[in-house]
Order: structure tokens, then sequence, then C-alpha cells
């Protein structure tokens, strides 16, 4: 049985190539080049590329630490405010070139492969319930208005920060992941903050 040590190596290369070169960008070959080892030994892994994706796709989630909406030392809106702060300086750690994983497999692979496809939904719907219990927490603290559609709001605060990311990525300029703060999710969700960072 394969070592699971090598399996790991396989999936962070495997998670690293598809954020930088995309899913059809990113062939075997060009995954086990980069964990540094033999193309052939890839099968002891996974039984295809797609099966591959599939489990980068898993961990670029994990990776983006949605636990931090369950932190109860900050109030609601905070606390989600915080979250995308994350996701805005890891874009910025990781280059903006690289955008969301999950946005472009959404625009990338979404007509080829029906698994990446709902994966893919999957993920977009459960983030956006996650959301929408933070949101529901901040109505029941007072920080929103009971006559608000939470399930509309934190769709929309998440179509508009992928939205964000493609066009920081198009144009290159963080300029526009900064922007999403004072022009997006402070208006929706009347939240009053200062400085981003």
């Amino acid at each position: 049985m394969p070592r699971p040590s090598l399996r790991e190596e396989v999936v962070a290369a495997a998670l690293d190539q598809f954020h930088l070169h995309g899913y059809n960008g990113s062939g075997v070959k060009d995954v086990t080049a980069a964990a540094g080892l033999p193309k052939g030994s890839f099968y002891n892994y996974f039984s295809s590329k797609e099966e591959m994706a599939l489990e980068a796709l898993r961990r670029y989630g994990i990776g983006r630490e949605f636990e931090r909406l369950h932190d109860r030392t900050l109030p609601p809106l905070a606390r989600l405010r915080a979250h995308f702060v994350f996701l805005g300086q890891d874009v910025a750690r990781l280059g903006v070139d690289r955008g969301c994983m999950i946005g472009n497999f959404a625009s990338e692979v979404a007509t080829q492969s029906p698994a990446l496809r709902e994966a893919v939904a999957a993920g977009f719907a459960w983030w956006i319930n996650e959301v929408t219990e933070v949101l529901r927490e901040a109505v029941q603290r007072g920080e929103l208005g009971p006559e608000r559609d939470l399930e509309l709001l934190a769709s929309s605060l998440v179509h508009a920060w992928e939205g964000t990311l493609l066009h920081a990525k198009v144009t290159g300029d963080m300029r526009t992941v900064d922007e999403f703060f004072p022009g997006v999710f402070d208006p929706l969700t009347g939240y009053s903050a200062g400085p981003v960072s």
C-alpha cells in the first residue's frame, strides 16, 4: 500500500498546480513532477485526474478556514467581515492571478465534468449556508433587521466576492478586493468598520 505521506505530496502538488494553471492547464505529469514522483506512480493514489481534482478542491475548501465563521469571540458581522478579510489576505499572499480555485473550476470545467460541477455547486451551497447562519445570528443579536432575506443576502455576498476575484484576476489589481468591503460588504450588511486590514 502506498505511503500516506507520498499521497499528501501529490495532493499538495495538485492543489498548487490546479490553482495556478487551472484544470485544463495541469496534467498528471505536471502534478507528479511538482511532487517529485514518476508519472506512473500517480495511479497508486488516484484513478484519474478528475478524482485528484475533486480531492484538491476539497483541500482548497479546508484552507479557506471556514471555522473562523464560528469564532464566537467576535460579534457575527465582525466575524463575517473577518472571514472575507482573511480570504482577501490569502489572495494577496498567493497572488491575485490565481483567483479562487472554486470560481476558476466553476468557469473552466462546469460543462466538462459533471462530478466537478456538482462538487463546485455543493461547495457554493455549503458556503452560502454558512454565511446565512452567521447572518441569522446577527439578526438574533440585533445587528441586522429581521425583515432581511438572509439567504439572498448571503448568496449576494458570496457571488459578489467571486465576481470581485474574477475582476481582480483579469486586471491583476488588488484594489478590486479592497473595494469589496466599502462597496459591497458594508452597504449590504450595514456594518461600520475602519480599514480592511
